[in-house]
């Protein structure tokens, strides 16, 4: 695939992170093409902040970083490295990038909205940006025609204000806004609810999969949590809320529990849930990363994942092999790997590979729960 994006006679070399042998998906799309292209001939204010949200690879965020005072906002630990790296690889100037729990600059002239897969995520950040925007600011959004419905215009109407569409270029379509402060509320809190079965009270921030109840694959997977006096580490992959690693930790106390995801509204649910649910944490820790790429080799015990199938609106099973080669790193001889995932995506072929002994230690209509064994 190749990695230049070129218009207007300039030309960026952009990669996908993490970087890839043989990469058959280029790091931006015609929605990126149109944002940038439409604003190609904007006037704009050196010294007043560029807003752009949901950024997938730094496609936007290169192409302004020379043109005022950018700041990216993403979820997404992945997408920052990535940013950083295209930026670095294109000798741009350093950008601000901020996750979306942190405080937004004032006064922006122009926001870019990469329409984000989540629906709540996307009413979370237009009430957010409700708040913020002056009256003068530039809002424009950009997905693919397939996933903007009626029902997403109908939320930048109800949270942000007037919207149009324009017309469909290369299957991508923009949305305009004009802010109405008249519709600023307050913002919503965090989403809680209750697994009784388990005896745990569950708070997810908006772009935690699965907002309002526990998802079906991690309910099934909680019946499958080992208790082993053995154990010293454990590790949660891809924690989402942390209802995996948290159950871990109260059936084995002794052991150091450590949640991983590239989700930085998912640490801080993780992180939260933790204290309402463990009654010591002192042996309980939540990471912010690219799978286990920072982790010792040989210093996990057991590993749980629900590994994810897709990366932002891309499916692919990349991200499932990453997490199933780095737990085969990380742990111990003789250590475990636990995860769950749909029957039809064949993950014991792959862990055959890479492990000693692979078994079935559970199974419904839908889903397998697969230990690996190293």
């Amino acid at each position: 695939m190749k990695p230049e994006l070129t218009l207007h006679q300039r030309t960026l070399t952009l990669t996908r992170f993490p970087v890839r042998k043989n990469e058959t998906l280029q790091a931006w799309d015609a929605a990126d093409e149109y944002l940038i292209n439409h604003c190609h001939s904007m006037a704009l204010e050196p010294q007043r902040p560029i807003l752009i949200l949901n950024d997938n690879f730094g496609a936007l965020s290169c192409w302004f970083a020379e043109q005022g005072q950018v700041t990216t906002v993403t979820d997404s630990f992945i997408t920052q490295q990535a940013i950083i790296n295209n930026l670095n690889d294109n000798n741009l100037p350093a950008i601000t990038i901020i996750d979306c729990l942190a405080d937004l600059p004032t006064n922006p002239q122009l926001v870019l909205i990469k329409q984000p897969k989540n629906n709540r995520l996307l009413s979370w950040q237009l009430q957010q940006l409700c708040h913020l925007l002056p009256a003068d600011c530039v809002v424009i959004s950009a997905g693919k025609v397939k996933d903007i419905h009626s029902s997403t215009l109908k939320l930048f109407e109800k949270y942000l204000g007037e919207t149009k569409t324009s017309l469909a270029v290369k299957k991508a379509r923009l949305i305009f806004t004009t802010v109405d402060k008249s519709l600023a509320a307050p913002m919503p809190q965090p989403t809680t609810w209750t697994v009784p079965e388990h005896d745990l009270t569950i708070t997810n921030y908006a772009n935690v999969f699965s907002s309002d109840s526990l998802d079906i694959g991690g309910r099934f997977l909680l019946d499958f949590i080992p208790s082993k006096p053995q154990y010293q580490d454990i590790i949660d992959l891809g924690c989402g809320n942390g209802v995996i690693g948290i159950k871990a930790a109260r059936l084995n106390p002794q052991a150091n529990v450590t949640c991983v995801d590239e989700s930085f509204m998912a640490a801080a649910s993780c992180r939260e849930n933790a204290q309402i649910n463990l009654n010591n944490i002192d042996k309980f820790d939540v990471m912010v990363a690219n799978c286990l790429d920072n982790f010792t080799n040989q210093s996990a015990d057991l590993v749980l994942c629900n590994p994810p199938f897709h990366q932002n609106n891309t499916i692919t099973d990349h991200i499932a092999w990453q997490m199933f080669c780095d737990a085969q790193r990380v742990l111990r001889q003789n250590g475990e790997l636990i995860i769950i995932g749909n029957r039809q995506l064949k993950y014991h072929e792959k862990l055959n590979r890479i492990f000693t002994k692979v078994d079935t230690i559970g199974n419904n209509d839908k889903f397998v729960v697969l230990k690996a064994t190293k």
